[in-house]
């Protein structure tokens, strides 16, 4: 079992500040364009709220959220879209305030689940510690994207420690993805955070090893930069492949990000 108080603490300030981002935005601001094609502003928030709205659902009314996804048709990827459109006239203002409703109500239910107890999710029931690191891995990725549409650089703290274990913990993901086999072999991961802190993952003396730092790699495993662009190295013929797989996050892995196109 995994204490979730700190977890907790972390997504709770992550989401104030991706809240900040939009808090003061005009409402053409939330019409800005995204680095994800097709998507803006006011998208990635609405896919935060829709995340948000489902993690709460499923830590507070677990039956109900099963027999939620039993009915969904299409999957995932379908019931996002719909989840897009719910939002799509509603004025800023509006999705502003469901946006802080649901992470409000998710956090709060999250932190009510005792640690032991497994929560229902999309492919598998999680730990509330986990679900909330892939909270943390939301909050990251569409969070970048909003940052990056306005023109801002976010600044990244030890929190992303919870993402970076998230990642390391689903490393084949990008395999699964793409319906390729994992390889066997485990990889070591030294991975330095903002503080300097150094977050080191499984055999020292693996031949497969991943090093950079922390906000790289969560650019990495969250698809937002081009591994070319990052100060995130492979040693290892498996490592190296692994860094053009990598994603943090089920289903297809989206185009990602052009080598270069965020450069200056």
């Amino acid at each position: 079992m995994t204490d979730t108080t700190g977890v907790i603490a972390d997504l709770t300030a992550e989401a104030a500040e991706v809240d900040a981002l939009v808090a003061g935005l005009a409402e053409d601001g939330w019409e800005t364009p995204s680095p994800a094609p097709g998507w803006r502003v006011r998208d990635q928030i609405a896919h935060l709220a829709f995340i948000f709205r489902i993690a709460g659902l499923a830590a507070a009314q677990p039956e109900a959220f099963v027999a939620m996804t039993g009915s969904l048709t299409g999957g995932l990827d379908a019931a996002v879209n719909a989840a897009l459109g719910e939002f799509e006239h509603d004025p800023a203002e509006v999705l502003l305030t469901k946006w802080r409703a649901e992470r409000d109500a998710s956090i709060k239910a999250l932190a009510a689940v005792p640690g032991d107890r497994l929560v229902p999710w999309l492919v598998a029931p999680l730990p509330p510690y986990v679900l909330a690191c892939a909270g943390m891995m939301e909050l990251f990725a569409h969070g970048q994207d909003v940052a990056d549409a306005l023109g801002v650089r976010p600044v990244r703290t030890d929190r992303l420690a919870h993402l970076v274990g998230f990642a390391v913990r689903v490393r084949d993901f990008g395999y699964q993805s793409r319906n390729l086999t994992p390889p066997e072999a485990e990889f070591r991961f030294e991975i330095t955070g903002p503080s300097g802190a150094r977050w080191t993952f499984g055999p020292p003396d693996s031949s497969e090893r991943i090093t950079g730092s922390a906000e790289d790699f969560c650019l990495l495993v969250t698809r937002r930069r081009h591994r070319d662009d990052l100060d995130v190295r492979a040693e290892g013929g498996l490592a190296d492949r692994w860094l053009d797989l990598a994603q943090a996050y089920r289903g297809p892995a989206g185009e990602g990000r052009r080598p270069g196109q965020f450069a200056g």
